[in-house]
């Protein structure tokens, strides 16, 4: 009887559970409908989620070969995202090994001064950066934006510590009978045990970089440079009233969002699991 009884109750919060995550879909719901419609089906009431009068095609060629380039904005994003989120990772792991797996004097102080640099916030520096960057040449440039984002790791730094920590000594031990140095030790030992955490972090750092505006806009004049958020910007100057090619080129914009968490998401479900376990 008890049984049943918790069979029912996990039905029925399963059941809400799907109705809340429902309600927070269906903004979502309704930009992929608009994506599809003509421009005066967009604010039909009631809304009619399944488009009456197709206008897919149209919406599309407009998006991608229409007066705005948005193909460069895309090509901007997608090389600016890969680039910090891989330097991210390299950096990051590089660091988290040394604070967790070497020893060195002063080690525990110099992570704690990297720790509190992270109450600093990031518009205090806008100043001081945009100086440095015009110092350096960089003011413009593709290569200014990826200097200032493969070397904010600090958050990622301490998330990748805390998962290191976990991963016994004894590894690196038998490595060093083996004959095993550091680099051998990081890149055949670490990073492969490492793999839960490093998805998990691609995926954040991914994010936050192609979900961008700030930085675009204050370091970017040349429209030729401009990643997706600047570029649905002049989208939205360009077609101010037509709805439907604006909820296409924000579908296409959140697209490579969701294929990364697809390609990652088994190993940010096995981190999630696994911290669960060693907490």
């Amino acid at each position: 009887m008890l049984q049943k009884k918790s069979d029912v109750s996990k039905w029925i919060t399963t059941l809400m559970m799907g109705l809340f995550s429902l309600i927070f879909l269906l903004p979502l719901l309704w930009m992929l409908s608009a994506a599809a419609k003509y421009e005066k089906d967009v604010m039909v009431f009631p809304i009619q989620w399944i488009p009456t009068k197709w206008n897919l095609v149209n919406n599309f060629r407009e998006v991608w070969f229409g007066s705005v380039p948005f193909t460069l904005f895309y090509y901007n994003s997608l090389k600016l995202a890969l680039m910090i989120t891989l330097a991210t990772l390299i950096f990051s792991s590089m660091a988290a090994f040394a604070f967790t797996k070497l020893q060195f004097r002063g080690r525990n102080m110099a992570f704690a001064i990297l720790l509190s640099l992270m109450i600093i916030p990031s518009e205090s520096t806008l100043v001081p950066r945009y100086l440095l960057l015009k110092w350096l040449h960089l003011y413009n440039t593709h290569a200014g934006l990826m200097l200032m984002g493969m070397f904010s790791t600090i958050y990622f730094t301490f998330l990748l510590r805390q998962f290191m920590a976990s991963i016994h000594s004894e590894y690196l031990e038998a490595a060093k009978i083996d004959g095993a140095g550091y680099v051998r030790m990081y890149l055949q030992i670490i990073m492969p045990l490492s793999k839960p955490i490093l998805a998990t972090v691609a995926i954040i750092k991914f994010i936050w970089v192609w979900n961008d505006y700030q930085n675009p806009l204050i370091f970017l004049i040349s429209k030729q440079l401009y990643p997706i958020p600047l570029g649905l910007q002049l989208f939205k100057n360009e077609f101010a009233d037509n709805y439907a090619v604006l909820m296409m080129a924000s579908v296409a914009a959140i697209f490579p969002l969701f294929l990364i968490f697809i390609i990652l998401q088994k190993q940010v479900i096995k981190g999630i699991s696994l911290g669960g376990v060693k907490g």
